[in-house]
């Protein structure tokens, strides 16, 4: 790919999608311009996999075809506002901030900017990420080209704006939920005299096939649960416990609340 990328951050997500990229060669290393103020996170980038370190934010601007703002949502005012000046109608914008809509930052770039807003996923750490992707005055090749580079880390697909913040629940937010699974199974091991670390092993294993055999074998996953609950067996007794304690319910309503939470920071850049 023939594009130069500039990094306005290197934080853990932003360190994870730089790595990534930098080890597919989808993109030269010494095409990736890296900015933060983490000195020392520059440098490890640079030992690692050899990309380029801009030495101010404008720099890395300027001699960018795409310029990824890897920023927490607190900081893209601030930085989309140093940066507009060097910000022309032939680069693309991409940010990874959590409920900041397209329209905050044409209100501050201009109106004929070329922005693509993502939502990736902390998975992107192990090439599993999952993001979503949506638009404005971005050609589709120009939409298919940022969707490559972020398949560099995972998984990524389109989906109209307006579900964005809807969506943070399912993938943005959702490893922590599958973490405390994985811990409370882990503990439960634990208490019956299973070592810790097998434990937290045996626990993350059974849950990456489970994802997997949802993934590749297209089944519902309703009918994987019965493939393994025999009558009168083990496994019934756990999902009934799981249902008298409102298990569906309980992860149902986590997700609304964090999807309440998303629209209520996304009201912020109105």
């Amino acid at each position: 790919m023939d594009r130069k990328i500039a990094f306005i951050g290197a934080g853990n997500m932003g360190y994870a999608m730089i790595s990534s990229i930098a080890k597919s060669n989808i993109i030269p290393a010494e095409n990736i311009l890296v900015f933060d103020v983490d000195k020392d996170k520059l440098s490890k980038l640079k030992e690692e996999v050899n990309i380029s370190v801009a030495p101010d934010v404008s720099y890395a601007v300027k001699n960018a075809d795409i310029v990824i703002l890897a920023v927490k949502p607190n900081m893209v005012k601030k930085v989309l506002t140093e940066i507009k000046a060097s910000l022309d109608d032939k680069k693309i914008l991409v940010s990874v901030a959590v409920g900041i809509p397209i329209k905050f930052y044409k209100s501050i770039v201009g109106t004929d900017k070329k922005i693509v807003r993502t939502m990736p996923n902390t998975p992107a750490l192990v090439g599993e990420g999952m993001t979503l992707m949506c638009h404005e005055n971005v050609s589709d090749e120009e939409a298919q080209t940022v969707k490559k580079i972020f398949e560099c880390f995972g998984k990524a697909e389109f989906l109209d704006e307006k579900l964005m913040s809807e969506v943070t629940a399912l993938t943005s937010s959702s490893p922590a939920y599958v973490f405390m699974f994985i811990e409370a199974m882990a503990d439960a091991a634990v208490l019956s005299g299973i070592p810790r670390n097998l434990a937290y092993s045996l626990a993350a294993q059974a849950v990456l096939g489970s994802a997997k055999m949802v993934l590749e074998t297209g089944k519902h996953p309703g009918e994987l649960k019965d493939m393994v609950c025999s009558p009168a067996g083990t496994t019934i007794e756990a999902v009934s416990s799981l249902e008298r304690n409102r298990f569906r319910y309980a992860v149902i309503e986590a997700m609304n609340e964090c999807t309440r939470k998303a629209l209520e920071i996304g009201k912020m850049y109105d």
